[in-house]
């Protein structure tokens, strides 16, 4: 056995030893020495949003208790002298990095006397975790709660004072992450999805999409493409809005946004083109610009309910969605279920889903997110 074999033999798994020597697995070297270690760590400004002179701008890893490392943008006021501040963790929405929205989000709250922090959930962005690409509503939940983690070890924070922000399917992870660390204070949410219900139950007009037929479809076509993986050592991608038809076939895309927009299109697919697809959003890492989840992504999201317990969140909420968004019913359902009485629900005249993801349309409420946490973390 050479040097290098009995160096990496005790520096990894044996599974990953063998995959790796054999050529089965699409891993890199990097990758399969430490398959949590952080993708990249671009110290550049690559948002898809202008750098603000109101800020100061770092970038910061830390670990999850899964020892996956988190990638993450540090943003705190300039003006903020020696006094602690309350801080804010922001992710979202579901397929974006923190380059996108978050950071948009993160930046602009900053720049209003709150230390914020936008990461990248693991396995996606510059984030760690081998496969790429895999969402999981235990783990995406923990990394809010290490988040909190990191938060409050800095100097410039006071820890008695941290807050959530979710978009999009970010929303019901804060959330989820609410209902069970005790150490945050305050959430909110921007046109929130409920990706468990999402993927198990199908989004729909207003409703859920699947029937009780459809979800066990949906449920024996994903186990299948278990099988399927498990045969050929490589790990199938494909979006995770799966379709069945009248019949009970089930069939999804292999990517979850097209190349082109086709004639006549879905105006919600227009809407997530518009964003992910084009200068105004797009960006290399994110999973919605450029590709699709692991196809098998759905499965933990169908059998574990993110709001489960709701009606244990006892702290200040704010939940914030648009007129015209597609997924208004999922936050008008989550603000029902949510036990505390101190919330609200904000509903934006005139704005669809996208129309919260950045501010091209002059419609996120960014004074009322400011307001809710100078409140509540106060």
């Amino acid at each position: 056995m050479s040097t290098f074999t009995r160096k990496l033999k005790a520096a990894v798994p044996a599974m990953l030893l063998c995959a790796s020597l054999s050529g089965v697995s699409t891993m890199s070297h990097a990758d399969a020495i430490n398959p949590n270690a952080p993708i990249s760590v671009v110290e550049k400004w690559d948002k898809t949003f202008a750098e603000s002179s109101k800020v100061d701008h770092r970038k910061v890893t830390f670990q999850n208790r899964y020892g996956i490392t988190l990638v993450g943008d540090l943003y705190l006021p300039k003006e903020r002298g020696d006094r602690k501040l309350a801080a804010i963790a922001v992710s979202g929405p579901f397929g974006a990095v923190k380059e996108q929205s978050s950071g948009l989000y993160a930046q602009t709250l900053a720049e209003n006397g709150f230390v914020t922090l936008a990461f990248d959930p693991s396995y996606t962005g510059e984030s760690g975790g081998y496969p790429r690409n895999v969402a999981s509503p235990d783990i995406n939940t923990e990394d809010f709660s290490a988040a909190v983690d990191f938060l409050g070890l800095q100097k410039e924070v006071d820890r008695a004072r941290i807050g959530l922000l979710g978009i999009c399917g970010w929303g019901g992870m804060a959330l989820n992450a609410a209902a069970m660390d005790t150490r945050v204070k305050a959430v909110a949410t921007s046109v929130m999805y409920d990706m468990s219900r999402a993927m198990g139950h199908g989004v729909g007009d207003g409703k859920d999409r699947y029937s009780t037929a459809d979800r066990r479809a949906v449920l024996q076509y994903l186990n299948e493409q278990r099988w399927k993986d498990a045969q050929s050592g490589t790990i199938a991608h494909a979006g995770h809005d799966i379709y069945v038809d009248d019949k009970g076939k089930v069939s999804t895309s292999e990517r979850i946004l097209p190349e082109t927009l086709p004639a006549n299109p879905n105006p919600v697919l227009k809407e997530f083109f518009d964003y992910y697809r084009m200068p105004r959003g797009f960006h290399a890492r994110s999973v919605n610009s450029t590709g699709a989840w692991t196809a098998t992504t759905p499965l933990s999201f169908m059998n574990m309910p993110l709001l489960s317990y709701a009606n244990e969140i006892a702290i200040p909420t704010l939940i914030v969605t648009g007129e015209n968004a597609h997924s208004r019913y999922f936050a008008e359902d989550a603000f029902k279920a949510i036990g505390s009485k101190e919330k609200e629900l904000v509903i934006v005249p005139g704005a669809n889903h996208v129309d919260l993801y950045d501010n091209v349309a002059g419609k996120i409420p960014f004074t009322k997110f400011e307001q809710f946490f100078e409140t509540n973390l106060e």
